[in-house]
């Protein structure tokens, strides 16, 4: 097994764009990018050319039922319909093979969603994935429908075919404790992993100040033993390659000092930490060289 370390467009140095944005992920050794399609065709056009050009492999980013000039645009919107959030989903869905996506990876549907609704949404979702013979994972994370683990097990049990990207920090901010007490269901997540993000939160944020610091050693340790559970299924189901994002952002989840503003850390400098990091324990449990054969 293989593992792909991934660059999130949203870490570090948020003002660089286009080629110096691709320049910085080789330069840090990332073997690819994780991010929204651009909506331009010529956009699209240009950057599967410096993924091509740059040997950089991709995941494409959905995000449904949000509105796209709210300030906060990440946010789902609540009059936004099942098949609003479905029309989302499918065209990044229908555009991934154009971009050369490995997969696709979704924050998707709504926290505030009743069971039916979250059925009606998940089964429709699953018949876009396979009619388009590209895999989705369906991403764990706050305001979303699967932003706690009971109702993200519920649903992996109704639906045999769903496949996650698992951000765990979000659960341990929603649930206020670090989430070894659902063991069950982090097995059951293992199982039905696509793709990591690899942030590590705690009890009252979704992403530490620092994970490097000691007083977070507790929780980056968990995340690890989250982690080490997800890459055990996957060696046991044979899979050829592995992929994670150390996904650390600014814009409120990096805390900053009162008045001033300034970060408390720097977010590309953890990010490039963490890719390190995981690399290295990976390798030391697979023993193996984890690059991209360019």
């Amino acid at each position: 097994m293989k593992l792909l370390m991934l660059r999130s467009i949203w870490s570090g140095a948020p003002h660089l764009i286009g080629h110096d944005r691709i320049e910085q992920t080789v330069k840090a050794g990332f073997d690819g990018l994780e991010g929204p399609i651009p909506r331009a065709a010529a956009q699209r056009r240009q950057l599967r050319k410096q993924l091509d050009e740059s040997g950089l492999v991709y995941i494409a980013e959905a995000t449904t039922g949000t509105d796209a000039e709210a300030e906060t645009w990440w946010i789902p919107q609540r009059d936004r319909t099942i098949e609003d959030h479905l029309d989302d989903l499918r065209w990044s869905v229908e555009h991934a093979a154009e971009m050369g996506a490995m997969f696709v990876s979704t924050m998707c549907g709504y926290d505030g969603w009743s069971w039916q609704q979250n059925i009606e949404f998940f089964g429709k979702a699953l018949e876009i994935e396979r009619d388009a013979k590209i895999s989705i994972g369906f991403e764990t994370h706050r305001s979303r429908s699967l932003f706690n683990p009971w109702i993200t097990r519920d649903l992996l049990l109704e639906f045999p075919a769903m496949k996650l990207t698992c951000d765990f920090s979000h659960w341990c901010v929603v649930c206020e404790r670090l989430i070894d007490t659902e063991w069950d269901i982090l097995a059951l997540c293992a199982q039905r992993t696509l793709h990591v993000h690899c942030r590590v939160g705690y009890a009252q944020h979704a992403q530490v100040p620092d994970p490097r610091a000691p007083e977070y050693m507790q929780a980056l340790v968990a995340h690890e033993r989250w982690w080490d559970l997800i890459w055990q299924h996957q060696a046991q189901q044979q899979m050829n390659v592995t992929t994670m994002t150390p996904e650390f952002l600014d814009d409120g989840y990096m805390q900053t000092l009162p008045y001033t503003q300034k970060p408390v850390a720097d977010v590309w400098e953890i990010t490039c930490w963490m890719a390190q990091r995981q690399r290295q324990r990976f390798a030391q449990t697979y023993n193996r060289v984890l690059a991209v054969d360019r």
